[in-house]
């Protein structure tokens, strides 16, 4: 990473937001993929194509509870009519052994069993009179407490085509398929599909662990009492929610005083359970910005090639912000603004990708739209400054949510876009189409 004169440096150059997203990925890396049991393995991503060992389904088997025929024994039937078929067993679901199902015979039938030889179709339960002699019926009698409508006869009132009711076998994947592809996240799905075709393990990108944290002595965790001067902190609770809503293991850290000995020895301490570090405050100019002080000197002394950079940025809000790697492991720490709304704007557009990248996903950003400002008056922004607003987005439109202060925690939580205004428009008047960043 940078070294010290390049830091500072970077102190007085105005970053893009490009180029300091940019500069964040080609630094981070996938994770080594591991192996892991189905269950670990929910949000991970697959790093290699999967193949179907057997086809799904393995056999041709039943869809509906009712009776295996042979197609011309009930040819023509109706209520008036019906079909009369001697009954010679049970077919249930993991039934080893099926009857022959011969001419003028049928074999009760459950969903999910295998079709038994002999057999062309399934007739289901409610088109028979379920053994009973009399008209329709709407299911069966338990075996359990009727095992007697395993045999005997059933009449059958209406004919069935071949193949009526069954599910060919590999009519869901054939052996040999591609399953799924590498890249793909596992959801319950694709868990549900793994299992289905008998694999108890994958090989993926584990999902990065975040440890977030605050700093400040001001803040106060929630449930306490407040007191002269002091807020409860809220930052590292929506920055430990939205790493794991990105798909990362996050763990929350109690504020961190304004103390640079303190912050230093707590982030060592964290390194050991982390793939990123996230702080929040303490990056701007203030004489009590101990983020800065803490990392501002870490990392080159100790490991060639680390350090932490703190930057402006040609944004607003989240101008100040840091950036590097720390630890023998060179881990990926980003120091994002203490103000609330800076601090969520900034991890969006920032660690949001980070997390993404780590997990080795090709696509790391939020989906961005275009549409039409629904707005009171114009929206103003400062020149050189990219802009990002509160909205809410729906049917094309997006219609600001509180105002563009980086405290307005209460807009934010009734946001799910950002406006993005660019570095060169310092107004946008209402009706005018802008970028959107849907967020959810």
């Amino acid at each position: 990473m940078s070294s010290a004169a390049t830091r500072a440096t970077g102190q007085d150059h105005l970053w893009s937001v490009d180029d300091h997203l940019e500069d964040i990925l080609a630094t981070v890396r996938p994770l080594e993929p591991i192996e892991l049991q189905l269950l670990d393995a929910q949000g991970c991503v697959l790093v290699e194509d999967v193949t179907v060992p057997v086809s799904l389904p393995p056999f041709d088997n039943s869809s509906m509870d009712g009776y295996a025929v042979r197609v011309a024994d009930v040819a023509g039937a109706s209520e008036e009519y019906p079909a009369v078929l001697t009954v010679v067993g049970d077919v249930a679901a993991g039934q080893a052994e099926q009857p022959y199902v011969g001419p003028g015979q049928a074999a009760r039938i459950m969903t999910g069993a295998p079709l038994p030889p002999g057999a062309e179709a399934v007739v289901p339960v409610e088109w028979t009179d379920g053994g009973l002699g009399e008209g329709p019926v709407s299911g069966m009698r338990a075996r359990s407490t009727a095992p007697e409508g395993a045999s005997g006869q059933v009449q059958v009132h209406r004919p069935a085509q071949a193949r009526a009711h069954v599910r060919a076998k590999g009519s869901d994947v054939k052996a040999g398929d591609r399953a799924l592809e590498a890249g793909t996240i596992l959801g319950p799905p694709q868990i549900g599909l793994l299992a289905a075709i008998g694999r108890g393990t994958v090989r993926v990108r584990p999902r990065p662990r975040v440890v977030v944290m605050s700093t400040g002595s001001e803040l106060v965790q929630p449930d306490e009492e407040l007191g002269t001067g002091q807020i409860y902190d809220s930052n590292s609770f929506a920055l430990c929610a939205a790493a794991r809503d990105a798909g990362a293991i996050a763990y929350r850290v109690g504020a961190v005083a304004d103390d640079a000995e303190t912050l230093r020895s707590t982030i060592e301490d964290q390194l050991i359970r982390a793939d990123m570090l996230v702080t929040t405050g303490g990056v701007s100019v203030g004489a009590y910005d101990v983020v800065k002080e803490a990392l501002s000197s870490v990392g080159d002394e100790d490991e060639a090639g680390s350090g932490i950079e703190f930057r402006k940025l040609a944004m607003q809000p989240g101008k100040p912000q840091g950036f590097g790697t720390i630890g023998p492991d060179h881990t990926p720490l980003l120091a994002l603004p203490g103000n609330p709304v800076s601090s969520y704007v900034s991890f969006e557009l920032f660690v949001r990708p980070a997390i993404r990248a780590l997990m080795g996903l090709k696509d790391v950003h939020r989906p961005t739209t275009r549409a039409t400002l629904n707005a009171d008056k114009a929206l103003t922004s400062p020149a050189g400054r990219r802009q990002f607003l509160r909205g809410t987005y729906a049917d094309g439109e997006v219609t600001p949510v509180g105002g563009a202060g980086s405290h307005l925690v209460a807009a934010l939580a009734h946001a799910d876009a950002l406006i993005v205004v660019p570095e060169d428009d310092t107004s946008v008047e209402p009706g005018a189409e802008v970028e959107v960043v849907l967020l959810g």
